[in-house]
């Protein structure tokens, strides 16, 4: 049974696409992005993403949280390659307890999907230097949810 979307979700600053050009040194010798590059390019649609709603590293930051990575989980369903052009689909699937960003990798000139995968971000006061176990007010205020 698939999951239901939270209402509040649909809001278009939840979600971005951005395109990447797979540069030389992202490629292994048989000309393959390497696994491990994949989180950066997760990276760049994740913060382009949270600066949509205006809390971007720097608000995070500024508002006393800091919100690292606790878990991630990427599917590779096909290759990317060298001078493919790609689109990074990231979405805000969770917010309340734990910030979860859905992705979708696919080839800019086919549609097909290439990978997907997530990430789990927690707050941590900065001040107390302790794990949040519920998303703080201002994610909330950001987002314009309740």
């Amino acid at each position: 049974m698939a999951e239901k979307k939270d209402p509040r979700l649909s809001d278009p600053r939840f979600s971005t696409r951005i395109e990447i050009t797979v540069p030389f040194h992202d490629v292994d010798s048989m000309g393959v992005v390497w696994h491990g590059n994949y989180f950066r390019y997760l990276e760049v649609a994740r913060e382009a993403l949270l600066k949509q709603f205006g809390y971007g590293y720097r608000e995070m930051e500024a508002s006393g949280y800091v919100w690292p990575i606790v878990d991630t989980r990427v599917k590779y369903i096909g290759p990317v390659t060298f001078e493919q052009k790609i689109v990074v689909q990231a979405e805000v699937q969770e917010f309340e307890n734990r910030l979860r960003i859905g992705y979708q990798i696919f080839d800019a000139l086919t549609g097909k999907r290439t990978t997907r995968g997530f990430t789990l971000q927690v707050a941590v006061s900065i001040e107390s230097k302790e794990m949040c176990f519920a998303s703080p007010a201002i994610l909330f205020e950001k987002m314009g949810v309740s």
